[in-house]
C-alpha cells in the first residue's frame, strides 16, 4: 500500500476504567481511574512499537473527558477527530477482578458521550490518509454511533484501507445478545483481520471446538486472517489452508487481564503493517502469535493497559528469557 501519513486509524468507545486497588483506612475499596476502551489501547501498544495512529471517537467535556484526551495524546495518538461532548457524560467503567486476574464489568453508560458519535463527524479524510482501519462493536450497540461506524467502514472501504475487526463482546452493554451477534455478523462480512476469543468463537458457532468454529467461519465469511486468542492455552492463526498455534507465556504474577487482548491484536496489525496480508508463511504466523502472546502475557503484570504498554526490546527480551 502507498504511503499514508497514519497507519492505524480506530473508532470506537473510549472512557474511564475504575479499577480497584486496595481499601481505605475505614475499609472503603480505592478505586483508580484508568484511562480505557479497546480501540486506544490497541493504538497504545501500536505507537509503542513505532506506528503513528489516530481515533475517532467521543468523551464528555468533563474531568473524565479531559483526563482522556490528555492520556491519550501523552502517549502519542493523533486526537484530531476526539470530539468533547457538551451534553453528554464521558462512559464509566467499574472493573472487579477476580484471584486469578479476569474481571466483571459494571457500565455506567445509558447514555455515555461515546454512544453519540454521529455519521457527520466522522472525518472522510483522516480515513482516507490510513493504511488500516481498526474497530470493535461497542460502537455498535446504539443506532447513531452504528451508523456512524458503519459509514467510516464503508470510507474506509472505498479508500482501500485494510480493515481489522475485534468484536470484544460486552454482553451488559447490548439490550439483546440477538443484536451483539448480528453486529458481529456485520463486523466479519467486512473485515480483513478478524481477532477473536475463544468465549466469542462459543458465542457465535455454538461450539469449544475452535478449528471448527474458525472453519464455519472462513467459509461464510472468506476473511484471510483469522486470529482466536485462548487465554491459558494461547493462540492460533488460521491463514489460506494453514493452521498455526503458540503456546501461551504463562506468569506467576499476573494482576489483571485488562488490555491482554488489546495489546495481543496490536501486535497483530503492527505484523501486517510490516509484512502485508498477502504471502505470509508458517513461519510468518508463528513469529506473529508468539510476538502477541508474549506482549499479552507482560501486560497482565502492570495495572492498567494504555499508559503501561510494553515496547518491543521488553518483548523481545521476554521471549528470550522463556527459551
Amino acid at each position: 500500500m502507498e504511503k499514508r501519513q497514519f497507519d492505524v486509524t480506530a473508532l470506537g468507545e473510549l472512557l474511564i476504567d475504575f479499577t480497584e486497588n486496595g481499601f481505605s483506612s475505614q475499609g472503603n475499596p480505592l478505586m483508580e481511574a484508568n484511562p480505557g476502551g479497546a480501540p486506544c489501547n490497541v493504538l497504545a501498544m501500536l505507537e509503542r512499537l513505532g506506528k503513528k495512529t489516530a481515533f475517532i471517537g467521543k468523551v464528555g467535556k468533563d474531568m473524565f473527558g479531559n483526563q482522556l484526551k490528555s492520556a491519550v495524546e501523552e502517549v502519542g495518538i493523533d486526537t484530531r477527530n476526539l470530539i468533547l461532548d457538551e451534553k453528554y457524560h464521558t462512559t464509566l467503567a467499574f472493573v472487579h477482578t477476580y484471584p486469578d486476574g479476569d474481571r466483571d464489568f459494571s457500565f455506567y453508560r445509558d447514555p455515555g458521550a461515546d454512544m453519540m458519535l454521529t455519521k457527520d463527524e466522522v472525518q472522510k479524510e483522516l480515513i482516507e490518509s490510513s493504511r488500516i482501519f481498526h474497530f470493535g462493536t461497542l460502537s455498535s450497540t446504539h443506532e447513531g454511533v452504528r451508523e456512524a461506524t458503519r459509514h467510516a467502514i464503508e470510507l474506509a472501504k472505498e479508500a482501500g484501507c485494510i480493515i481489522t475487526f475485534d468484536p470484544n463482546l460486552r454482553p451488559p452493554l447490548w439490550k439483546s445478545l440477538d443484536d451483539a451477534r448480528a453486529e458481529i455478523e456485520y463486523g466479519m462480512s467486512k473485515c480483513d483481520v478478524l481477532k477473536i476469543s475463544d468465549n466469542e468463537v462459543e458465542f457465535m458457532c455454538g461450539t469449544t471446538d475452535y478449528d471448527k468454529g474458525a472453519a464455519m467461519i472462513q467459509e461464510k465469511y472468506n476473511i484471510p486472517l483469522i486470529l482466536i486468542t485462548l487465554g491459558k492455552d494461547g493462540s492460533r492463526a488460521y491463514y489460506k489452508n494453514m493452521r498455526v498455534e503458540a503456546a501461551p507465556f504463562l506468569q506467576e504474577n499476573t494482576i489483571e487481564t485488562t488490555g491482554a487482548g488489546d495489546t495481543f491484536c496490536a501486535s497483530t496489525l503492527n505484523y501486517v503493517l510490516d509484512h502485508g496480508l498477502n504471502d505470509l508463511t508458517e513461519e510468518n504466523l508463528k513469529e506473529l502469535l508468539t510476538f502477541a502472546n508474549a506482549a499479552s502475557s507482560l501486560i497482565t503484570t502492570r495495572k492498567g493497559a494504555l499508559r503501561v504498554m510494553p515496547t518491543r526490546e521488553e518483548v523481545e527480551a521476554f521471549i528470550e528469557s522463556r527459551k
